[in-house]
């Protein structure tokens, strides 16, 4: 197998991006047993990114395929303001939104519905202060090869050139292989008030 390499994301690229993130959408590992809809968690960490920011998406591939990613925004704050005006109302009619269900005996599906019907934002702090977020994803066959720091290093560079000062990202506490990577890398973990459980923020000077 060759080597992996990081290119600029394309629009073909989008299927691509929607099974990673199934892939890897269960902290870190296969979630596509979870889910009835293949799309939907993809719809939310990924497929935005990509269609309204894809000057921000990077991808990494090797000579199978597309198998890594990564997306972000330089202002999470004006995305989440976009994400509102131009992506969450046609999703909101795709999924019905399950209120009624009592958070306990939802399944994976409506969960994730519920967060585009009613996004959680960033606590204002991390926003502040670390304005730019990252998401990124590997299939296995890419792990512990190096790609992910490359991929990052890559991502990072893109966003200081355009004037990001900081950034921000939200790890599943339950992912302790992604955890282990940041910590590597140089993320610091960022507290905030009130707690979020089973999300650990980290955040990166620049």
């Amino acid at each position: 197998m060759s080597r992996a390499e990081i290119r600029p994301y394309q629009p073909d690229d989008l299927d691509a991006l929607y099974d990673i993130c199934l892939r890897t959408g269960a902290s870190g590992g296969d979630a596509r047993h979870l889910y009835a809809d293949p799309r939907i968690i993809g719809d939310i960490y990924a497929a935005p990114y990509a269609v309204l920011a894809p000057e921000l998406a990077l991808v990494a591939e090797d000579d199978q395929g597309v198998a890594g990613y990564m997306v972000g925004t330089l202002d999470t704050a004006a995305f989440d303001a976009r994400l509102e005006a131009e992506w969450w109302p046609r999703l909101r009619d795709l999924h019905p939104d399950a209120r009624a269900v009592p958070f306990a005996e939802r399944n994976a599906d409506q969960q994730r519905a519920a967060r585009i019907h009613r996004p959680i934002l960033t606590p204002r702090p991390l926003t502040e202060a670390y304005p730019a977020h990252l998401h990124i994803n590997l299939l296995p066959r890419l792990q512990g090869q190096g790609m992910g720091e490359a991929l990052v290093t890559t991502w990072l560079g893109l966003v200081k050139v355009q004037g990001a000062t900081g950034v921000h990202l939200g790890c599943n506490s339950g992912n302790t292989r992604a955890l282990r990577f940041y910590d590597l890398y140089g993320f610091r973990r960022f507290e905030v008030e009130p707690a979020w459980p089973g999300t650990v923020w980290m955040v990166l000077d620049l």
